[in-house]
């Protein structure tokens, strides 16, 4: 018997004129962004239309199906389907001239992102990589675009531009010459203070393009800060099949994620914004203080059992934090962390546990651990580092850095990094050397921290050591 495939013509709502563009399209955005404009009170009046990261799959996978795609609830008790309406087109990255074209739409109001770390092109100190060839070539293409006059969307489009803050920049010159009006550029990536962190490479891009442009940004553009909580893994044909065999309609691309969900903001939306409030999301004054504790406490245990799980032979969340050991290396994580956060957090601790021990949740250890040289900084130097100010080494958070030295080396999950060649030449010697290397990567202020290096390089040993007794490693 044929099942019918998930289109507008049999399921969903009708699609809501597009308000909004996400970049960055993924199983995160579909489990959280998108569902909390669905499930806002006036979700009719905001659409989305979404682009894809390089990989045009998503878009492939989405657009015979308008969009449309159903979030898998994952409780310990079994599954909840419900079918996603919010995302109203689908664009392939390359589809540029799409991008601009909306960007030059007085209806745009938000441009949403999650491109991840290496998305903002971003060096140590925060600052636009102007030196990246990629970067560099696309500066210069938008320099010639400029000193040539025309910026109408057409001839906009026309020049190819792939980081993305070069591709946000070329927007921003086609909506200042089709006088579109004021918008907000709402970052929704797991790094501090994601509003600025944005707005500091787009604007020193733009002062490297057409410095004017700088003015009518401070003018228009509006920059809003988020904090995202929600665990969603990759999908698996499993969550295909459980569509199919329960809600009788075919599904290609289906998000598996769990019941707890979180989103605070801050900033302003001169243009307006979905009512996302009534969906459970927070506007506050400061998110620093929730991002910090979600960076530290989740994002930061996520590393540790991503680096270390492997090694001693788990392969998923659940897995991991059932394993007694990695348990207590967690739980002494959190008190490590916790002791520099704002907030309470032994109450956002016991829900975490409860969200790893979740059954249901297949949260893949080494889908985690990619791009360890841009999450270890944000997520586990803070706490090393106030430590080491204090004259104290703090177990845990050496674990960790112990634990991703041995991933480079080769022990546990594939390195999947977007400075491969970089974090490859920070092993291949002793262990205490490669203990140097990689402290000074992370943490270049503590290069010269020798008893912090030794602790690593022991701590390592600790970990090769037990993951021996088991069989693994």
């Amino acid at each position: 018997m044929t099942i019918p495939a998930l289109t507008r013509s049999g399921f969903g709502r009708p699609a809501a004129p597009v308000r909004m563009v996400h970049l960055g399209l993924g199983n995160f955005t579909r489990a959280h962004q998108a569902w909390y404009t669905e499930h806002a009170s006036d979700a009719d009046q905001w659409g989305i239309a979404a682009f894809t990261g390089r990989r045009p799959v998503m878009s492939d996978l989405l657009t015979p199906q308008d969009g449309l795609y159903t979030l898998i609830t994952k409780g310990a008790g079994g599954d909840a389907f419900e079918v996603i309406s919010s995302i109203s087109r689908v664009h392939p990255a390359s589809d540029f001239a799409a991008l601009v074209g909306y960007f030059a739409s007085p209806d745009l109001a938000i441009v949403s992102s999650t491109v991840t770390e290496a998305g903002y092109h971003r060096i140590a100190d925060g600052h636009l990589d102007a030196a990246d060839p990629a970067v560099a070539a696309d500066l210069a293409a938008l320099r010639d675009l400029v000193a040539a006059g025309d910026l109408s969307p057409e001839r906009v489009s026309a020049v190819e531009v792939t980081t993305v803050p070069a591709r946000i920049l070329a927007g921003l010159l086609a909506r200042r010459a089709a006088g579109a009006g004021r918008m907000t550029i709402l970052p929704c990536d797991n790094i501090p203070d994601n509003g600025t962190a944005f707005a500091t490479v787009v604007t020193e891009a733009a002062a490297l393009v057409d410095p004017t442009l700088v003015g009518w940004m401070a003018d228009n553009v509006a920059w809003a800060t988020s904090m995202v909580d929600r665990i969603t893994p990759a999908t698996t044909p499993d969550e295909v099949a459980a569509v199919a065999a329960t809600q009788g309609y075919q599904d290609a691309s289906p998000v598996p994620t769990e019941p707890f969900s979180e989103w605070v903001i801050s900033g302003e939306f001169p243009a307006g914004r979905p009512d996302w409030e009534s969906a459970g999301a927070q506007i506050v004054d400061d998110v620093e203080p929730y991002e910090q504790r979600k960076l530290w406490m989740l994002n930061g245990s996520h590393s540790l059992l991503a680096y270390a799980g492997p090694i001693l032979g788990v392969e998923t969340v659940a897995e991991a934090i059932a394993h007694p050991t990695l348990r207590a290396w967690v739980t002494q994580w959190w008190t490590e962390a916790g002791q520099g956060l704002s907030v309470p957090w032994q109450a956002y601790a016991a829900a975490l546990l409860d969200r790893y021990e979740n059954p249901n949740i297949r949260h893949l250890l080494a889908q985690i651990a990619s791009d360890g040289s841009l999450k270890l900084p944000v997520r586990i130097v803070p706490t090393l580092r106030a430590f080491r100010l204090a004259g104290a080494l703090p177990p845990a958070a050496v674990r960790a850095v112990a634990a991703w030295l041995l991933h480079l080396r080769g022990h546990g999950a594939p390195v999947r990094d977007a400075a491969a060649e970089t974090v490859a030449a920070l092993v291949g010697g002793d262990l205490t050397e490669d203990a140097a290397r990689v402290v000074a990567h992370v943490a270049p202020d503590l290069r010269d921290d020798h008893e912090l290096i030794a602790a690593v390089a022991s701590a390592a040993e600790e970990i090769l050591e037990l993951a021996a007794v088991h069989g693994r490693g």
